[in-house]
């Protein structure tokens, strides 16, 4: 069986290194190389992962055994390089979000079906067991009919083009509420219809929104709230966390994805760490988007499903901008 050759495109985002080392370590696919605007970061990644570091998305687009890409660039040019991709008869797994626009996120799915190639979208929390449990136990009825979900998925602030609204399209908000509410969507099969969000900058005190508290209700009653804001610490020894609390007529249901951890003393560089064990959903993803490939399958998470979690981040920010409750779809 042949493998499934992959390229990546940009190392904006800090996941692209362990997509990366996910490809290789995988039995099916081949990193073919890498291409980014920012020469430097581009070199040392291919570099790093010793492959052929293209000086363009074009050059690496027109290596006709590339059957795939992942695209790990900044937010707002997620459509720019999938419909590269797309045109290029490559499929893609993008980033998320999957664009900081509901325009943008649309004509990302319509040139990906148009091409006749598949478009997924990197949520890798599905792959958590904690998280796939909690989903069998909620759809097998056990806890009786859903009631609410109360969820989190705070974390350190990233810095860097994270903070540039034109290039991420929001802050914290953005960033973390995706995660998530993909998840709660993936548990009820319902979308969101109303949000309500208070959104600010008291943490860090930038332009950039780093804290914010959404309430959303979905379209079968269930009320859910979530807290996705950047509020850990750079001394925390972890990046953040998700967790739900799916509460039902008869039992709740507590996730902690992240929990599996070991504590680290590191005298030799002066800090403490907790050391994640057991599964990789990274690892989980890539695998699924190789066998998408390889298989001819659907996509797990598709276009749709980012767009649908996108939207419920930008009812966010009108919410909290006019101080009121926001319906869906947005127009």
């Amino acid at each position: 069986m042949d493998k499934i050759k992959i390229g990546i495109l940009s190392f904006a985002h800090m996941h692209a290194y362990s997509y990366a080392q996910c490809v290789k370590s995988n039995p099916n696919s081949i990193l073919v190389g890498v291409a980014d605007h920012d020469s430097k970061r581009g070199k040392d990644a291919a570099k790093r992962f010793e492959v052929k570091y293209f000086s363009s998305y074009e050059k690496l687009l027109k290596e006709r055994d590339i059957e795939g890409v992942i695209i790990c660039s900044e937010n707002s040019k997620h459509r720019e390089l999938t419909e590269m991709a797309a045109n290029a008869k490559k499929h893609i797994l993008c980033e998320k979000p999957i664009a900081t626009t509901i325009k943008d996120a649309i004509k990302m799915i319509e040139v990906c079906k148009n091409n006749n190639v598949r478009l997924q979208i990197a949520f890798p929390c599905r792959f958590i067991p904690s998280v796939v449990k909690a989903k069998k136990l909620v759809n097998s009825g056990k806890i009786g009919r859903v009631l609410a979900i109360r969820a989190t998925n705070h974390g350190r602030m990233p810095g860097g083009w994270f903070t540039d609204k034109k290039l991420a399209g929001g802050g914290a908000v953005m960033d973390h509420t995706v995660h998530v509410v993909d998840l709660m969507r993936w548990f009820l099969k319902r979308e969101v219809k109303r949000v309500y969000a208070e959104v600010d900058n008291l943490i860090y005190k930038m332009k950039i929104d780093d804290c914010g508290t959404l309430m959303m209700e979905f379209e079968n009653g269930v009320f859910a709230s979530l807290d996705p804001s950047w509020s850990r610490p750079k001394t925390f020894p972890i990046w953040g966390d998700v967790t739900m609390k799916v509460i039902g007529e008869k039992g709740i249901v507590s996730v902690d994805a992240f929990s599996q951890n070991i504590s680290v003393y590191d005298d030799k560089n002066n800090k403490f760490y907790w050391q994640s064990w057991g599964s990789n959903c990274n690892y989980s993803l890539i695998n699924n988007f190789i066998d998408m490939i390889l298989y001819n399958k659907e996509p797990f998470i598709s276009g749709y499903d980012g767009l649908k979690a996108m939207e419920v981040a930008l009812a966010a920010y009108i919410s909290s901008s006019k101080k009121k409750v926001v319906e869906l779809p947005l127009k």
